[in-house]
């Protein structure tokens, strides 16, 4: 494996720092202490966090509803990103955001939306000032199957090739939009193949394949940068929670069967990549377990820091809500 230690340790990190903040987040939920909504990325950390390895801190990304993922791997602060979804002032948006808006524009990170495809035209805009601005940033935007069908979907790729943007449509395909499954939506046999319509390369990945999502968003980021224009890359995945947290209480019928999510459980983009580097003698799984108990450390301390944390005050409900000063 031609990647150094550092880069593959931070992958590892990355990946598991996903899991173990998803997994508290859904204790908190199931215990009543985190109120709204919350949408798990549990089985898709591989997509997220090898499409970001190929970045660097000043690109952009933007996200979606599933918005917990993509901040930590583009190396958002758990602290922040834990006292955000519980409402506490030392969040990202200071508590007012919640969990579906994470935003860090230091490193890159534009922020989420839990409108379903909103995030893909401020992508085409912000591959346009990089473009104007004369710098080799490029913008990854994650989106799902589900956006795939939206006209601001189609109409930000068809800009973005026009006008040859450094921008990377990200379709991470879960295989389902809430309860639909794609190939009850999408009329071709791949999303990837609706980048022949707007004259840009269309990639089919395993998203379940750290390795593979690191390599194909690699050479789209060239691609880039090199002012060759935009990519779709359509990486399939699953998810294996349910679209939301509390959602199974209001299903009216099963949208998927137990030998589906077992089966994508067993291509756990964690214990594969685990057992990558194990056979690559890059790491011994007493060093992996090591690593995982940090992660754990790390993620219980930004849970602690965000439930001690304060709420916002009361005199500060419409800061930044409106242009400062406010008008007259």
């Amino acid at each position: 494996m031609e990647e150094n230690k550092d880069l593959l340790t931070l992958m590892m990190r990355r990946m598991m720092t996903i899991r173990r903040f998803e997994e508290t987040v859904m204790g908190l939920v199931q215990g009543a202490e985190l109120v709204g909504m919350a949408h798990c990325y549990i089985g898709e950390e591989a997509v997220a966090v090898g499409a970001c390895a190929a970045l660097r801190d000043d690109d952009y990304i933007t996200g979606n509803h599933r918005s917990h993922g993509h901040p930590i791997a583009k190396g958002g602060d758990v602290r922040k990103a834990m006292a955000e979804l519980l409402g506490k002032s030392t969040g990202y948006c200071k508590g007012k955001g919640g969990s579906m808006h994470l935003a860090d524009f230091s490193i890159g990170i534009l922020g989420e939306s839990g409108i379903v495809g909103s995030a893909l035209p401020v992508a085409v805009g912000a591959a346009l000032g990089s473009k104007m601005q004369g710098n080799d940033r490029v913008v990854v935007s994650f989106f799902g199957d589900g956006a795939s069908n939206q006209g601001a979907c189609h109409e930000a790729m068809n800009l973005a090739s026009i006008w040859n943007l450094p921008v990377i449509f990200l379709c991470e395909n879960n295989q389902y939009a809430v309860t639909t499954h794609f190939t009850d939506t999408v009329a071709v046999e791949n999303i990837s193949d609706r980048a022949q319509a707007y004259n840009m390369p269309g990639v089919l990945v395993d998203g379940q394949d750290i390795m593979a999502m690191y390599e194909v968003t690699k050479e789209a980021v060239q691609r880039g940068r090199s002012g060759l224009g935009p990519t779709l890359i359509e990486a399939r995945t699953y998810r294996y929670q349910e679209h939301s947290e509390a959602l199974n209480r209001i299903l009216r019928e099963e949208y998927r069967s137990e030998e589906e999510l077992q089966e994508w459980k067993q291509r756990d983009p964690i214990d594969l990549f685990k057992a990558l580097l194990i056979e690559q003698n890059i790491y011994s799984e007493e060093e992996i377990n090591e690593l995982q108990d940090n992660v754990a450390e790390t993620v219980n301390d930004a849970l602690k820091f965000a439930r001690e944390s304060p709420y916002p005050n009361e005199e500060d409900l419409l800061e930044d809500m409106y242009a400062d000063p406010l008008p007259a």
